[in-house]
């Protein structure tokens, strides 16, 4: 959104019950990210036939995030499963096309037929998971080899899939099932071996089972490289992760296109000095016709936060996009403009609507907003706005940025304006006032302040399209910009669907900086003047 902020769709932090033979504990809450970059200064760094489209580190947070070895897209979120015997879902948080955050971490233990947690190493050592079309879901353990059935990842396991058995005879104890992987009529199953005497991957179809060896890419063979999961599109193409280490160099992974009749295609080689780490984890996102791929990698709870240190490793998630599905140079931005609907044009909702407010009317060039400003409930920063209302500070600035986040509903994200740092309409910065204090929150319509960090606000401000709560104060982030959040000031009353049509405006993409390059509007719209609306006084008796 603004200053370091790269978006959060924070939701409470919850503990929940699941339906369980033995109700199990699940954990939601936002995690701490970093982004990343493939190369440093190359944005979308092309390796192969692939593209990168952005990254984040997680840090291992109050839950202990790490050890993630299996990666699965369903419905808009990324599912996974760890070494401990717990799953998670993964909610990427993206701008224009691009990862640069994950919004939302779900986890909880995965159970037994009984309902039980899975207990020693021996036998929650999970390393691969994927949902078939029939909506079940089948995990994949190592040291006490097996495929279980789940109906969901947070449910007890319901059966064993018993088709690959024969693939993991004689498996060492950490060399078993890496990869699983499910389309419309098969499941593609690969082991993390690569000897040529003996087929390390499977095709089971209902035609029965075919065995076959995958052979590891130039490039990472000679390191060791192995498979470590896989992703399948409906028509059974499938996506291969091979990774290798080498203690002179570290790590390197390799992507494998592999046909419906088996036969392979090395699409990319990640080596050193590119980012890399332990990648396991892979996961296929298919979306108006272009293909994403998501890696991920364990740590082996040897987590890098803190500091680097010799042997620790890094949760990174990375998000690439197959070529020949991306928009030719100078298309519209990935993330085009979704039309607005009826319920986008709905006003926002004040929380506290008898408490105290002036109303401020923004004639734009399309059609005027009217805003109502809580000066009871966050009396600095509306004032603040008063007065470069009242000092005419807005006349002639414009709204100039719309970021669009890649969720339902569409359109979603927010539309920014302002004085944009000009020196002859900006004002000292002011006090920080957050929700916690105020009891505002960034829902559909709100208003909220820009800012770098607390206390430089001045004057530039954006409005939310849908909820955007992930910017409200968290009282209990140990990163202090998510502990003060953003301030809120006001909502709009009316001329939301004014607001909708200039957030759908075109977009330059060859402007902007850093996160908002292919944000920027390419004809701003202006906002002609800004000015207290005449104050609405009861009739008479």
């Amino acid at each position: 959104m603004f200053g370091r902020m790269t978006i959060r769709t924070l939701l409470s932090a919850l503990v929940l019950l699941l339906a369980a033979p033995v109700l199990a504990q699940t954990d939601e809450f936002l995690p701490l990210t970093t982004p990343v970059d493939l190369a440093t200064g190359e944005p979308d760094r092309e390796v192969g036939e692939l593209v990168f489209r952005g990254g984040v580190e997680i840090a291992p947070d109050k839950a202990g995030i790490g050890g993630i070895s299996g990666l699965e897209w369903h419905d808009g979120r990324l599912y996974a499963v760890a070494d401990d015997g717990r799953w998670l879902m993964l909610t990427p948080g993206d701008v224009q096309g691009r990862l640069v955050d994950v919004a939302l971490v779900t986890l909880g233990p995965l159970l037994d037929e009984r309902g039980r947690k899975l207990g020693d190493k021996d036998r929650s050592d999970a390393e691969a998971i994927t949902r078939l079309p029939t909506g079940e879901w089948l995990i994949a353990f190592e040291r006490e080899h097996r495929i279980w059935r789940y109906p969901s990842p947070d449910a007890a396991a319901s059966g064993s899939e018993d088709g690959a058995a024969a693939l993991i005879v004689g498996a060492a104890d950490n060399g078993g099932v890496e990869t699983l992987a499910a389309y419309d009529d098969g499941l593609l199953v690969c082991g993390e071996w690569v000897d040529p005497a003996r087929p390390n991957c499977l095709r089971i179809t209902p035609a029965g089972a075919q065995a076959f060896h995958l052979a590891a890419p130039e490039g990472v063979a000679e390191a060791g490289g192995v498979p470590t999961d896989a992703a399948c599109k409906a028509d059974g193409t499938c996506y291969v992760l091979f990774r290798s280490y080498n203690a002179n160099e570290g790590n390197r992974a390799a992507i494998v296109e592999l046909g419906a009749d088996n036969g392979p295609k090395t699409l990319a080689v990640l080596a050193p000095p590119l980012t890399l780490d332990n990648f396991e984890g892979l996961a296929v996102r298919e979306e108006a016709g272009r293909t994403f791929l998501y890696l991920v990698s364990d740590d082996n709870f040897r987590n890098c936060d803190g500091g680097e240190r010799a042997g620790c490793q890094r949760t990174l998630l990375m998000k690439f996009e197959i070529k020949g599905t991306a928009p030719a140079p100078g298309a519209p931005p990935v993330i085009a403009a979704a039309p607005a609907t009826k319920a986008t044009a709905r006003p926002g909702t004040r929380p506290f609507p008898e408490a105290s407010h002036v109303d401020v009317v923004l004639t734009t060039d399309i059609s005027d907003i009217t805003i109502a400003l809580e000066t009871e409930r966050a009396p600095v920063t509306a004032s603040n706005f008063l007065r470069y209302v009242d000092e005419k500070r807005f006349d002639g600035t414009v709204f100039y940025r719309a970021m669009r986040l890649d969720r339902e509903p569409k359109p979603n994200g927010l539309l920014q304006g302002g004085t944009q740092f000009d020196p002859k309409r900006i004002l000292p910065g002011i006090a920080h006032e957050p929700t916690s204090q105020t009891g505002l929150t960034h829902t559909h319509g709100a208003l909220s302040m820009a800012m770098g960090e607390p206390g430089s606000a001045n004057g530039d401000f954006s409005i939310m399209i849908e909820d955007q709560t992930g910017l409200d104060a968290d009282p209990a982030a140990s990163d202090p910009v998510w502990r003060n959040g953003y301030a809120v000031f006001g909502y709009v009353i009316d001329g939301m669907d004014v607001v909708a049509a200039i957030h759908a405006s075109p977009i330059d993409p060859a402007k902007g900086e850093g996160w908002m390059k292919g944000e920027i509007l390419a004809d701003p719209v202006t906002i002609i003047s800004a000015r207290r609306a005449p104050v609405q006084r009861a009739p008479e008796p």
